[in-house]
């Protein structure tokens, strides 16, 4: 389980075509590789990934994971490439402070982002969301895009938007992140379990 809340800017540094639907990424980070354990679940731009192997790179730290032909399918991960900038969460540890709200690292689905509005001290991001998703995005809810806890704004059919302050732009990829690029996106789990519940009622979610 992760937090939503990024804790080191990653960068990818190579992609290796393993086995048939099986890409090795490594992965640049600020984290000590002496403190990742080979097996550990590190979330990446909000995908829970596997470390598969760790250490540094001249002096620089990585750790590598193996997205399978599903990953690839249902998320952004497909286009990584060489330079391509990743938002890193570790996962929760028993006693850490709940920042954010809780992600599983398991996404539903990638969101568009349409608009930007570059305000004077944040920034205003519309996004349009898979169809099939948009009944779990609420004003006011949470939701994770590329890793991050944010709250629902607005909501307009299947676009909804978010405001970033000047420290989510800074460290996070949100700064550089630009209109037709996608994200990946998890629902707030409590909306997906409410409309859950409904459907087992008979009630429309």
């Amino acid at each position: 389980m992760f937090t939503g809340i990024i804790n080191s800017l990653g960068e990818v540094l190579e992609v290796h075509e393993k086995a048939e639907g099986l890409r090795r990424i490594v992965i640049g980070c600020g984290y000590n590789p002496d403190s990742i354990e080979i097996g550990a679940s590190i979330a990446c731009s909000g995908i829970c990934l596997t470390v598969v192997d760790r250490g540094l790179c001249g002096n620089r730290p990585y750790f590598a994971v193996d997205a399978a032909a599903e990953t690839l399918r249902l998320t952004t991960a497909k286009s990584w490439h060489p330079g391509s900038g990743l938002n890193l969460e570790r996962a929760l540890r028993l006693g850490d402070e709940l920042g954010g709200h809780m992600v599983s690292g398991h996404v539903d689905g990638i969101a568009e982002l349409v608009v930007r509005d570059n305000l004077p001290d944040m920034a205003r991001l519309s996004f349009r969301a898979p169809a099939e998703l948009t009944r779990f995005i609420a004003p006011k809810g949470s939701v994770a895009l590329d890793g991050v806890s944010l709250t629902v704004n607005t909501v307009d059919g299947d676009t909804f938007a978010v405001l970033l302050i000047p420290h989510t732009l800074k460290v996070t990829t949100f700064g550089s992140l630009q209109p037709d690029a996608g994200v990946n996106l998890e629902v707030d789990q409590m909306a997906r379990y409410a409309a859950r519940l409904l459907e087992a009622r008979g009630q429309p979610g």
